[in-house]
């Protein structure tokens, strides 16, 4: 069991208990996550838009996605979540013990919310203790309460047999569209190579057959001319900018910024 920042990691369940807004590290979406907010608000941006999710909210998301995420202390001055993660070696296994039947291409929604249910409000409420008090945590019992989440979530809408069980990797698609709608996440080439269906090597050859320049210059310019336009033209602060480009920290941001346009940017 590991503990880091208001967050306690066992086997593949997470719990969540923060008491100040705090910005998820990753934007990358590896595995299904099975999730239950308790108290506070849990805000979910991608380039559609931003969606707030409050207490009680119980979602399914899939594998492969790009999703920034902050944790928002509620008025009682926590944030809590209970999240499983469905990991696809676990899912595979599964599938062969059971002797399941081939999924179907998943085509639905990426982010399923699930309807209120005392089985599955249940379920979350009984892995707090494990969770909380992790010394009668063991790895058969984190397998356990995983196969008990499948059965819940088949048993509830069987049209979940697809999302869960669908093992295909994603198909290459428009690489131009994705990247200019996809710019601002900050994820390895190799991610982006492998959500627009392309190896590393094929990525990079086709994104230069595209953009005419490397997908690194071509990221730091993209992100450094939307943090442009945000300061001047919205009157954003550099503070609230960086992170929403695709920055790691703001004195990279500073430094790279005054560095192509020639001033820091609480000067623009």
């Amino acid at each position: 069991m590991m503990k880091n920042n208001g967050h306690i990691l066992f086997s593949n369940l997470l719990y969540s208990c923060i008491d100040r807004k705090q910005r998820a590290n990753e934007s990358f979406v590896p595995e299904h996550v099975f999730g239950y907010i308790i108290s506070g608000e849990s805000h979910q941006k991608t380039n559609e838009g931003t969606r707030v999710f409050g207490p009680g909210t119980i979602a399914l998301v899939r594998r492969n996605q790009l999703i920034k995420s902050n944790k928002v202390p509620g008025p009682e001055g926590e944030f809590k979540s209970v999240n499983i993660f469905f990991e696809q070696d676990f899912l595979r296994k599964y599938s062969a013990e059971n002797k399941l039947a081939p999924a179907k291409r998943y085509t639905g929604n990426p982010i399923c919310l699930l309807q209120p249910d005392a089985f599955i409000k249940g379920y979350f409420e009984s892995l707090l203790p494990y969770l909380e008090h992790g010394w009668r945590s063991t790895a058969p019992m984190a397998e356990l309460k995983t196969k008990e989440a499948i059965e819940l979530l088949l048993t509830m809408n069987p049209a979940f047999y697809d999302f869960l069980f669908d093992f295909s990797e994603p198909y290459k698609i428009d690489l131009e569209a994705y990247m200019n709608q996809h710019y601002m996440y900050n994820v390895p080439t190799a991610q982006f190579a492998k959500l627009t269906g392309r190896s590393l090597a094929s990525f990079k050859r086709d994104f230069e057959k595209i953009f005419q320049t490397s997908p690194g210059q071509w990221l730091q310019q993209k992100r450094l001319s939307e943090a442009y336009y945000l300061i001047k033209e919205k009157g954003q602060k550099p503070s609230e900018v960086y992170l929403d480009v695709g920055f790691e920290n703001l004195s990279h941001f500073s430094y790279t910024f005054k560095k192509a346009f020639g001033v820091v940017p609480s000067r623009v």
